[in-house]
């Protein structure tokens, strides 16, 4: 059976540099979304920003100023060449403009089945400047408008997996500033992103906490409370979820049959694999077995 969980496993290319760059592609592979809206929004100064209430937009500031209100006194602006990614809902979070504005929306929403944990713990709105990379954005925005404002035949898969892109963007210029928290923040920790580049290419392995920490060049202790401040979870509970979701892939590939796929993680029972992933995902696996498509 192992080799049905090496199917899943893209391994790093020697010209990839340092274990950061292919963890985001990893661990962005178990957070899908889909994006189906892209517009321009025109405001007046004052003008507040409406979205969607249960969907998660990036919003990209084409020129004037947002400012970024909530009960609290204001807590930033998004100028002229500025992006902010809000990944779920905006809650009291209130985006107004600051003079007359004009903003490009992409509209999104979260797989119910990622790793909601992960979604829930980013911070309410992502903030790139421009100066830290945010106008990289503009040839994926122009393409965006193009395509929403003349339909053609597979305009809406376009759509949906450009917004994929510009918010993989994001996240990485995020990285990059250093500034991350959540298990984001894992990834520009270059100690405890070696112990999850670890995890990654080898999920089937036994991992202890000794072995981790001896990777990422740390005492257990601070490893363990290191890896969990920036990570959200503990070490080996990370490398639990990871096992989940690649069988979840597995599922949706219908790979193997239900109990197999549990032993090809290292469950020792369909059982317990079965409690496992309904706590994690919050349904059975062979509900998510049933409901997928059938292999083409």
């Amino acid at each position: 059976m192992t080799e049905l969980l090496e199917n899943l496993i893209d391994h790093p290319e020697s010209s990839v540099r340092g274990p950061q760059s292919d963890l985001l592609s990893h661990v962005l592979a178990q957070i899908r979304l889909t994006g189906d809206c892209v517009y321009a929004r025109s405001l007046a100064q004052a003008e507040p920003l409406e979205l969607d209430i249960d969907a998660a937009h990036v919003c990209i500031v084409m020129q004037g100023t947002l400012h970024m209100e909530s009960d609290d006194p204001i807590t930033g602006a998004l100028d002229a060449g500025d992006v902010g990614l809000l990944p779920r809902s905006a809650g009291d979070l209130r985006l107004v403009a600051g003079a007359p504005t004009t903003v490009v929306v992409c509209r999104f929403w979260f797989d119910p089945d990622s790793l909601r944990s992960m979604i829930f713990a980013l911070p309410r709105c992502i903030h790139i400047r421009k100066a830290d990379g945010a106008n990289r954005l503009d040839g994926i925005v122009h393409f965006l408008l193009s395509e929403a404002k003349d339909v053609q035949p597979g305009a809406t898969l376009m759509i949906s997996r450009m917004i994929d892109l510009v918010v993989i963007r994001v996240l990485r210029s995020w990285i990059h500033q250093g500034q991350t928290s959540g298990w984001l923040g894992g990834l520009s920790d270059a100690r405890i992103a070696r112990a999850l580049k670890a995890i990654h290419e080898e999920p089937l392995k036994r991992w202890s906490i000794e072995a981790l920490a001896n990777i990422a060049g740390m005492s257990r202790s601070s490893f363990c409370a290191r890896f969990t401040a920036l990570v959200g979870r503990s070490p080996l509970r990370y490398h639990s979820e990871w096992r989940l979701g690649l069988a979840r892939d597995m599922l949706a590939k219908r790979s193997a049959r239900v109990g197999e796929i549990g032993l090809s993680i290292g469950y020792a029972s369909e059982a317990a694999f079965s409690r496992a992933y309904k706590a994690l995902f919050g349904h059975s696996p062979r509900a998510g077995y049933l409901t997928a498509p059938p292999p083409s």
